[in-house]
């Protein structure tokens, strides 16, 4: 019978569920050579089964039972992203805006339809995003209360020359985009010095600025009626 052979006696398989680690639950019936031991009488062989399952299966502990308390981990986020959509600034939708009308004629009161004057295409870039700018040079000039010294120029910026009746804006330090002339194109210049010689001041559009100009409009508008009508009755 094969098995294995302690104190001259032959035990099978016992001893092999011991060496091999399995449980002793695996091998619910142990037939032993000797048929003087019993159940009620536990044998040392049985003894060192149990000690070794004891071994294998160690009871659990109340610190060992617990769930761990760990913090799943997180993947961190990829440079440059913030978990949540940024909002694109209004001059940058401006800007590129107005880049992408570059090889578009020059038209004089042009605002789209076939071309683009200077203030136009100022006029159609903010719009774009969602600034609704009066229509001339001089206007949209006045619509902002805050002017932009030269040094202090940046991209979006509206810049205007020749005593407000030219206007580009900057598209990067040294640089604006524009409708030139007659017979030329929007093009992005370079700011030479006879630019600089004939700057007239600068604006950076913003909404809480276009209201308050829209209100000085209409308080003039209105101040000018009251004139015309007082000036009538005096008649």
């Amino acid at each position: 019978m094969e098995g294995t052979v302690l104190n001259g006696k032959t035990y099978p398989r016992v001893l092999t569920l011991i060496v091999t680690g399995s449980t002793i639950l695996a091998t619910p019936a142990v037939a032993l050579a000797d048929s003087s031991l019993t159940t009620s009488s536990p044998t040392p062989l049985l003894a060192l089964a149990a000690a070794g399952f004891a071994l294998a299966h160690p009871a659990p502990t109340a610190e060992s039972s617990r769930t761990p308390l760990t913090t799943p981990a997180v993947e961190p986020a990829p440079a440059g992203f913030s978990g949540t959509a940024r909002k694109v600034p209004a001059w940058k939708k401006a800007l590129n805006w107005a880049m992408s009308k570059r090889g578009t004629p020059y038209v004089w009161g042009g605002t789209g339809r076939g071309g683009f004057d200077c203030s136009g295409l100022m006029l159609r870039a903010y719009g774009a995003a969602g600034i609704r700018l009066p229509r001339t040079t001089t206007q949209q000039y006045s619509a902002f209360a805050r002017k932009i010294s030269w040094k202090n120029l940046k991209p979006g910026d509206l810049v205007f020359f020749h005593n407000l009746g030219h206007v580009g804006m900057i598209t990067k330090p040294g640089y604006m985009v524009h409708a030139p002339r007659s017979g030329d194109v929007v093009k992005v210049e370079k700011l030479q010095a006879w630019r600089r010689a004939s700057f007239a001041g600068a604006v950076r559009p913003d909404p809480k600025g276009v209201e308050l100009a829209d209100e000085r409009a209409e308080l003039d508008t209105a101040i000018r009626q009251s004139t015309q009508a007082g000036t009538a009755l005096a008649r």
